[in-house]
C-alpha cells in the first residue's frame, strides 16, 4: 500500500478482532512515528503501549467512571466545538452516519450510552498507545507535533493490516490511566490510539466520514 492509498483509505475502527498485535509490529509503528516532523526537532512525544491485564483494568475502570457520571479529567482538550459552527455540524454528521449504520435510533438512550461507553473501553482493542508529553512544555505547545506522530502511527498501521481509532475518550479519566499504566506525574496525557485487526463485519467499521469539498477549503494566490 502506498502512502496516498493509506491516506485515502484510513478510517476509524470501532471494533477489533480478538487477535493480539505482535510486539515487533508495534515497535515498527512507533519507530515510524519517531520520524514525524516536529518543531526544531523537539520530538515532544513519548509512547505508552498498554495491553493485557493492565488494559482490561483501565477499560473496566474508565467504563465504571463513565456510567457513574464522574467529571472528566482531560489534560489536553481537543474537541470543544462552538455550537452552530460548521465544526459542530460536521461532528453531528459523522454521528448520524455511525448511528445509522448501527441502527441506533434518536430516542434510544440505552443504545446511545452503550455506544459512547465503547470509546472509554478503547473499543475493546487488543492494544492501546497513549501519547504523553512533558509538563515542562506549554499546555498546547506540542499539539501539532503530536498530531503528526499520531497520523504516522495510523498510516503505518495500515501496512500491517491493522486499524486504529484516535480517541480523546481514552484519556478522559487521566488519573485512571496514569495510575494503572504507571505514567509519571511529570507527563501530560495527550491522546490515545486504539490499535488492532479490524472486524469488517461490524457495520460502523465500514463508515467513511464525509469530507468538505476542496474548493471550499483552498485559496489560490498568485
Amino acid at each position: 500500500m502506498n502512502v496516498l492509498e493509506a491516506i485515502h483509505e484510513r478510517r476509524s475502527i470501532r471494533k477489533f478482532l480478538d487477535r493480539p498485535v505482535d510486539d515487533e509490529i508495534l515497535r515498527h509503528l512507533l519507530c515510524a512515528a519517531r520520524r514525524s516532523p516536529s518543531s526544531v526537532n523537539s520530538q515532544p512525544w513519548e509512547f505508552v503501549v498498554i495491553r493485557g491485564e493492565a488494559l482490561k483494568a483501565i477499560q473496566q475502570e474508565n467504563a465504571r467512571k463513565f456510567r457513574n457520571g464522574d467529571p472528566a479529567e482531560t489534560e489536553l482538550s481537543t474537541s470543544e466545538w462552538p455550537k452552530e459552527s460548521i465544526f459542530r455540524k460536521r461532528q453531528v454528521g459523522i454521528a448520524k452516519q455511525l448511528f445509522g449504520a448501527m441502527d441506533i435510533q434518536r430516542g434510544d438512550t440505552e443504545k446511545r450510552q452503550a455506544w459512547v461507553e465503547r470509546g472509554f473501553r478503547y473499543f475493546d482493542a487488543p492494544a492501546v498507545c497513549v501519547i504523553t508529553y512533558d509538563k515542562a512544555l506549554s499546555p498546547k505547545g506540542p499539539l501539532m507535533d503530536i498530531g503528526g506522530a499520531v497520523q504516522t502511527i495510523c498510516l503505518a498501521a495500515m501496512e500491517y493490516g491493522l486499524g486504529t481509532c484516535i480517541a480523546e475518550q481514552g484519556v478522559t479519566y487521566s488519573s485512571v490511566v496514569r495510575r494503572m499504566a504507571r505514567i509519571e506525574e511529570s507527563k501530560n496525557l495527550a491522546i490515545s490510539i486504539a490499535i488492532g485487526y479490524p472486524d469488517w463485519d461490524y457495520p460502523a467499521n465500514n463508515v467513511i466520514s464525509e469530507r468538505e469539498d476542496l474548493d471550499h477549503l483552498i485559496s489560490w494566490i498568485e
